[in-house]
């Protein structure tokens, strides 16, 4: 990090250096750009504002597809790519509608040839723990003993000059670079700076989730269908949505998630806000798991049995929210990624994915050869493309799950059956690919 008086155009030209970028977020896409950039011999670090990489927040798991799969095997070393093709379990895109009784509406199976027998684009189902493990894998220091993670580094705010940027932090430190990328997550100090007036909406829906070990009576209970790592929905016939998917255990901080099974079951129950009691996010979990025992008591028994089981302990509540749709702006030396930039919904559930892939196609506009300002207005003009695609779909998803009227949730059904049977339904509801 470097110190003394402020950076000028001057001084940055006097300085012989490779370029030198500043990472504001230790996330999945900000450790991912890391090990990319430097694979290609361009100076990066990481600046997370946590204190220490087990401050970083457990979570659930996360499906990793083609195009994520793709990016990690592009940015990361051998050693931390064979950390994640150990550690993730080969799972189906396969997406099923079913209804409370358990009928089933519509089995939509999404899975293509080369996903599943390429060895690198395979579907893997991986914690969120262990991936993050394989992320911070070989970020210890580099051959001048500087980190390449700099933790307990609270971005405050940055500095722009014609040839450089100044990254400022709570603690009265600073670092110079040539360009500063916002991995900093849904509420980025780097964009509210670059970017004031894009700002997150509300959409009007809560989920309420929980999550409950693969064993004893819920494994009993629940059919193959519900834990063979598919997507699952259930969809009632009049408001309100319920999801759940298996996934495997292993994160080192997640022990009460698992209680030593293999696998846990998380499941989430979507409605609008209106649909709720006033002040549903203040009840505390015990209530919150009875408002879902209520609303799934007419439910088939499976089903009720994944409500029942589950520990009220890890049930919250979510509120979606979503960025719009990304207007263009001029590029300069500071960009985003990852939620930073696209934070949307997770009713798609492409939200990691799309950062990973921005962090490799960051790393390949900075590798290219074009001008430094440049080449980052060819990155974001192929993010916001691909941005604004993921945030449609993943709030059109949303609304559709938690706002539909009975009138609107009755054509559907009728439609997910209809599909079953008849290409050319199945293909206008899920796309031209299906």
């Amino acid at each position: 990090m470097s110190t003394g008086r402020p950076l000028t155009p001057d001084r940055w030209h006097e300085r012989q250096h490779l370029m030198r970028v500043l990472i504001i977020g230790a996330g999945l896409g900000g450790l991912t750009l890391l090990h990319g950039l430097r694979r290609a011999g361009i100076d990066a670090r990481v600046f997370e504002r946590s204190a220490h990489r087990a401050q970083q927040p457990a979570s659930y798991g996360i499906h990793l597809n083609a195009d994520g799969l793709r990016a990690l095997h592009a940015c990361l070393p051998d050693e931390n790519w064979k950390m994640i093709d150990t550690a993730g379990s080969p799972v189906p895109l396969i997406i099923r509608f079913h209804d409370p009784r358990r009928g089933v509406l519509a089995t939509i199976d999404k899975r293509f040839p080369e996903d599943t027998t390429d060895p690198i684009t395979k579907r893997r189902a991986i914690s969120r723990g262990k991936l993050y493990e394989a992320l911070l894998h070989n970020t210890g220091t580099d051959d001048d003993a500087e980190p390449l993670v700099h933790w307990d580094k609270t971005f405050t705010h940055y500095e722009l000059y014609d040839d450089g940027v100044r990254a400022y932090f709570a603690d009265g430190s600073h670092a110079d670079g040539d360009i500063l990328v916002g991995a900093d997550g849904s509420n980025s100090r780097v964009r509210h700076q670059r970017l004031p007036s894009l700002q997150r909406q509300e959409l009007g829906i809560i989920n309420i989730a929980g999550r409950v070990p693969l064993a004893g009576v819920v494994a009993a209970a629940l059919p193959a269908d519900f834990t063979d790592g598919g997507i699952n929905n259930v969809v009632p016939a009049r408001n309100g949505w319920m999801f759940l998917s298996t996934w495997p255990s292993g994160d080192p901080d997640n022990t009460d998630v698992s209680n030593g099974a293999a696998e846990y079951v998380v499941w989430a129950w979507a409605g609008s806000r209106d649909s709720y009691p006033h002040g549903v996010e203040n009840l505390d979990r015990n209530q919150l798991k009875q408002l879902v025992t209520e609303r799934v008591r007419d439910w088939a028994a499976p089903l009720r049995t994944l409500v029942d089981a589950t520990d009220a302990t890890t049930i919250t509540t979510v509120p979606l929210r979503t960025m719009p749709q990304l207007p263009e702006w001029a590029p300069s030396r500071i960009t985003l990624l990852g939620d930073a930039i696209h934070n949307m919904t997770p009713m798609a559930g492409i939200g990691a994915n799309t950062a990973l892939g921005d962090a490799e196609h960051l790393r390949q506009a900075l590798t290219a050869g074009a001008d430094t300002v440049s080449a980052i207005g060819g990155y974001e003009t192929a993010m916001r493309h691909d941005a604004n695609q993921a945030l449609a779909l993943s709030s059109r998803n949303a609304t559709n799950a938690a706002l539909a009227t009975p009138s609107n949730r009755t054509v559907f059904r009728a439609l997910l059956r209809a599909s079953a049977a008849i290409p050319a339904i199945r293909r206008k509801i899920f796309g031209p690919s299906i």
